[in-house]
């Protein structure tokens, strides 16, 4: 038996993250109270944009964003197959179609050079993804999109406190979308945010997060303090004050963790380097990646999986980020099939999530390095 597994990812807590959950707790608020908007508030600051609006999780994040972009049905969207498959779902949810383009095989990125040929006159929004915290090619997306008139939603759940161009992720793309799993740069628990500019979507977003119900903006004449409409259907996505104190306490740590992050990174390049039947993840000369996932390939790929069970029984928690979008069985049924993406595809088969996250300890590390050099060894 296992006595001590090595998970890809993990949190890490600290008393004073949790001496601030214990405020809230003692406080007059437990949800939509004070800290909400404190941490809403802080979250622009640091990402530099205008708004951010917190949501239960990362997927009614990303759910409000298509929402607020105004998708209605038959509206397509770009994006890339190589995500968890909540990007494409929220879309779906709104009435879109995902449209999937193939990747970089260097980041695992959207090929934005293959964007253009993909759009239609349906097309209402490109949705990159900034694969393990490697930002995508934000700076040719957004070119193309204004040219034509779409939309971008960044997909930046493994992403925030990366940078592009000296400039961290939350003002290059119309809506930035965030993560605040356990596994993710910072947690609230579960949790979600998006960061804008554009005050009508701010508008939107918070409007779909509580039912599609407001007091702003009314249609009918107020009948009292106590009146407010519902003008849309939304959801109950509010996100709580003892999760905003949490991430507030945690967001203070955040630039800590990625460089934690980056050092694991750079320790995993010096001892990986020589492996030949090893392809190690590269960060795009344009940015600076939060290192969210370390995804090694195996190249020879019919060894991954003997590779990936060999650390799993060694007490290595490795995980594979991720199965394309467009293999899963409720895609199939959408009449998505296999060969769509041939590079995501391929990107897929070698892929390995080796652990990385900011409580890693040397020796952990260490472990890791040596169970893969021996696997690999055997090849």
């Amino acid at each position: 038996m296992i006595e001590h597994m090595i998970p890809y990812g993990h949190q890490s807590i600290g008393e004073d993250d949790i001496a601030a959950v214990v405020d809230v707790l003692r406080s007059d608020w437990l949800t939509q109270g004070p800290k909400v908007e404190e941490f809403e508030r802080a979250l622009a600051d640091y990402s530099g944009a205008k708004h951010a609006v917190v949501f239960a999780n990362g997927t009614a994040a990303l759910q409000a964003a298509y929402y607020a972009a105004g998708f209605v049905e038959g509206d397509e969207f770009i994006t890339s197959p190589m995500t968890f498959a909540a990007t494409a779902n929220a879309g779906i949810w709104q009435g879109g179609k995902p449209v999937f383009v193939d990747v970089e095989q260097a980041t695992g990125n959207i090929d934005a050079n293959l964007i253009e040929a993909a759009l239609t006159e349906k097309t209402k929004a490109i949705v990159p993804i900034d694969y393990a915290g490697n930002p995508a090619d934000l700076e040719n997306i957004k070119r193309l999109a204004k040219d034509k008139g779409l939309i971008v939603i960044e997909d930046a759940c493994h992403a925030l406190g990366a940078v592009c161009k000296g400039i961290k992720l939350g003002t290059l793309s119309d809506m930035t979308v965030f993560s605040f799993h356990p596994v993710k740069p910072i947690t609230t628990g579960e949790g979600g945010a998006v960061a804008t500019d554009n005050e009508d979507f701010a508008d939107k977003l918070r409007t779909f997060r509580t039912h599609g119900i407001t007091k702003q903006k009314l249609v009918h004449e107020s009948e009292g303090a106590w009146y407010y409409e519902m003008q849309d259907l939304g959801q109950n996505y509010r996100l709580t004050d003892m999760q905003c104190a949490l991430g507030l306490s945690q967001l203070k740590k955040l630039d800590g963790f990625i460089q934690r992050r980056r050092e694991a990174a750079a320790r995993y390049h010096e001892a990986l380097s020589g492996v030949a039947e090893l392809i190690l993840p590269t960060e795009s000369e344009r940015c600076v990646s939060g290192w969210h996932l370390y995804p090694i390939r195996v190249s020879d790929t019919d060894a991954r999986r003997r590779v990936f069970d060999g650390m799993r029984a060694a007490g290595i928690g490795v995980q594979v980020h991720y199965i394309p979008v467009h293999f899963h069985p409720y895609y199939e049924k959408m009449g998505y099939s296999r060969g769509l993406c041939p590079e995501a595809e391929k990107f897929y088969a070698g892929e390995i999530s080796l652990p990385i996250f900011p409580g890693l300890t040397h020796e952990d590390q260490d472990f890791v390095i040596a169970i893969l050099i021996g696997l690999m060894r055997k090849n």
